[in-house]
């Protein structure tokens, strides 16, 4: 296909880099608060992915061993990553936030033989499950010391290097050119909302050509620098990597999910990718602010806003924008709308948003303040990458159009289907799960949805989740969660109804909104708790339901609701990607939805 190199491996891949450009920074990190930075060229990643290389070789590592790598996001991370693969290892990632227990499953179900830990939190769940996970051989310790329970069973990764010197360059070279496109690269599990962890395969082929198409669809420059603050176990900012070294840009990692904003400012990069989450965050806390100056702001932000959004439909539209339409956006960008894009570092170009729904308000938003959002599409099973809009050519609410090498159609029964060198092998141990998600060469994403006439894909909900109440109405929980987020005060939402004869939802709130309003009420509390299902908050939620039900239909605006505490990881209630557990949700909190239908 015109466009799409069939390296041979992903380190061949990496080695075009590597060559054309040895001297260029590859990636940076931040070390502290000042914006001090710190960086590696590729040139200094390549050698530094050879010597963790020679390290597996010398701890026994073969080709097809399973390599486990617990953490976050950071540089380390991803160079366990790319020595694995380099040999044929695959790579297991493991989210940061997992429990001990899950992380004993993923760990005792893949057969990984060796754990890379990125810190001392890392490790310490690791201590906890040793007895429960024989097969591991080594731990490996990234950053920080190694306490006395570890000794004997853990090393730090420098001392790991190490152990590898020995190895010869051109024993290394021969595992290297061993590996073939069709060996596995990683088995990535998907985060289990309906039931077990799924370990998708997926071969270097399907990363070497998805990074390809990436590269491709988006409007990426060599002179580009972009920013991390995914989770590097998910399958999305998997890819955001390895398109980042194809392409040859810098990337710099956040520190922690917290300095998030303060690491945007810092890194200024010129694009970046995103969960619809960040954006509608945002969103809402620009809003809010302005709520709170009220007054002159206010005015001023709305009448910035009213000739934003003209523009944004004139764009739309492909339609000239007059002159003095044009005159006033040019002087409220510099007013107005520079400090959202000085908030994103200043020098953005676009944004990516995938793994879940956009809200298309949001997106319009932003684009109505001169900062575009590409949202694209992918799931684990097709590498995370199938559909995205252009940045001269993309609808709000859709994911645009397949990429180059990306078959796609619509079952009879709604359902989307992929089939492309972009789609898994199968599900690790589940034949059962395999077949049916694979057939005759399609992958059957659980996914609904249409292409409108100008090709468009847009999604509506996922099969399982479809909502069908008694009076026979098919309703998207999605749509209906997406609009409700939006809301300052609403956190998390679990849509109900499914044979029911209306739409309920068990709603979280954000506690730093509740307590703002709280005192503006004069209700006195001492903790977030108290206030949860006190009769004035109550009523505060009820006016947030009533405005998204003015957005929805009438059978599906929803007629009752309740106020739960916050879903969360260690009560099982959250998956490590911060998706709701539905099921889990309804078995817990069984009582309180019969309440709710009573």
């Amino acid at each position: 296909m015109e466009g799409i190199i069939d390296y041979r491996n992903i380190h061949d891949m990496l080695r075009v880099t590597f060559e054309g450009s040895p001297g260029k920074d590859g990636y940076r990190w931040i070390l502290d608060e000042s914006g001090e930075t710190a960086s590696v060229t590729w040139r200094g990643f390549y050698g530094e992915a050879r010597a963790l290389a020679k390290a597996l070789i010398k701890a026994g590592i073969r080709r097809g061993d399973r390599v486990a790598v617990m953490g976050f996001c950071s540089y380390r991370w991803v160079l366990c990553d790319i020595s694995s693969v380099f040999i044929g290892g695959v790579t297991v990632g493991i989210y940061h936030s997992l429990l001990g227990e899950d992380c004993r499953y993923l760990i005792n179900h893949s057969g990984a033989k060796i754990v890379f830990a990125e810190d001392a939190g890392q490790l310490a769940k690791l201590l906890s499950i040793r007895k429960k996970i024989p097969k591991v051989k080594r731990v490996v310790l990234m950053y920080g010391p190694i306490p006395a329970a570890g000794k004997g069973w853990v090393v730090s990764l420098d001392e790991f290097m190490a152990a590898g010197s020995g190895v010869k360059e051109k024993d290394l070279d021969a595992r290297i050119k061993g590996v073939r496109r069709n060996d596995l690269a990683s088995i990535v599990y998907t985060s289990g909302t309906t039931g077990v962890p799924r370990g998708a395969m997926i071969t270097q082929d399907n990363i070497i050509f998805t990074a390809q198409l990436v590269k491709l669809c988006m409007p990426i420059r060599e002179t580009d620098e972009t920013f991390l603050f995914l989770p590097l176990p998910h399958i999305f900012a998997r890819v955001d990597i390895y398109a980042t070294i194809i392409s040859n840009i810098t990337l710099t990692f956040c520190r922690s999910i917290e300095t998030v904003v303060d690491d945007l400012k810092i890194v200024r990069p010129h694009w970046f990718p995103s969960v619809p989450r960040v954006f509608e965050k945002v969103y809402i806390k620009i809003n809010e602010g302005i709520e709170e100056k009220g007054g002159v702001a206010r005015l001023l932000f709305n009448r910035a806003m009213k000739v934003g959004y003209r523009v944004s439909d004139l764009t739309m539209e492909k339609r000239p924008v007059p002159f003095l339409t044009g005159l006033r956006y040019r002087i409220y960008s510099k007013l107005i709308f520079k400090r959202i894009h000085d908030a994103l570092g200043g020098r953005i170009r676009f944004c990516v948003s995938g793994a879940a729904p956009l809200n298309p308000a949001v997106a319009r938003f932003f684009h109505a303040a001169g900062i575009i959002i590409l949202e694209g599409y992918g799931m684990t099973e097709n590498t995370s990458f199938t559909n995205a809009g252009a940045i001269d050519n993309f609808k709000f609410g859709s994911v645009g159009f397949p990429a180059p090498g990306v078959e796609q159609k619509i079952a009879d029964d709604g359902e989307i289907l992929f089939r492309g060198r972009n789609v898994m092998k199968g599900y690790y141990k589940m034949p059962g799960e395999t077949k049916r998600a694979l057939k005759r060469g399609w992958l059957h994403t659980g996914d609904l949805g249409y292409e409108d006439p100008d090709g468009f894909l847009t999604i509506t909900g996922r099969k399982k989740e479809l909502i069908i109440t008694s009076g026979g109405k098919n309703i998207s929980p999605a749509r209906i969660e997406s609009i409700l987020q939006t809301s300052a005060l609403i956190n998390q939402v679990c849509v109900l109804g499914d044979g029911r004869n209306f739409i309920a939802a068990l709603v979280t709130l954000n506690p730093d909104t509740l307590k703002e309003r709280a005192r503006k009420q004069g209700i006195a509390f001492r903790n977030v708790d108290e206030l949860q299902n006190h009769p004035a908050v109550r009523g505060l939620v009820e006016v947030e339901i009533a405005a998204a039900n003015r957005k929805l239909a009438s059978y599906e605006s929803i007629k009752r609701f309740r106020v739960m505490p916050e879903f969360t990881i260690e009560d099982g209630l959250l998956t490590p990607t911060f998706k709701p557990k539905k099921s889990e949700i309804a078995k817990r909190y069984r009582r309180e939805i019969e309440e709710l239908y009573a």
